[in-house]
């Protein structure tokens, strides 16, 4: 089976989000319909940015494809690909790059 590639359109991020926790800090088993969604992932793919409504300048991308992310708790579209969950959204949704 081909690996499915992806082109993103104007300032829409792909993330694979990391997998949910399975303990709590204190070492406790957390249930999965305890465990919440995680807010933290990795950069699969960016689009090419969006242009000013005003000037129609293209504002590049401040991320890249390789970058891991923190975003809202319920942000982006929840899809699967292949059989690989990941979240599309805006790049406002995001709200910082973890180095």
């Amino acid at each position: 089976m081909a690996k499915t590639t992806f082109e993103l359109f104007d300032d829409r991020v792909l993330v694979k989000p990391n997998a949910a926790e399975e303990k709590s800090a204190g070492g406790i088993i957390i249930p999965d319909t305890a465990k919440e969604k995680p807010q933290k992932g990795k950069v699969v793919a960016v689009g090419k940015g969006k242009y000013a409504e005003q000037t129609g300048n293209l504002i590049p991308m401040q991320i890249k494809s390789g970058d891991t992310v923190m975003y809202g708790k319920y942000g982006g579209t929840e899809i699967n690909i292949d059989g690989v969950d990941y979240l599309i959204m805006r790049a406002s949704d995001i709200l910082m790059k973890l180095s």
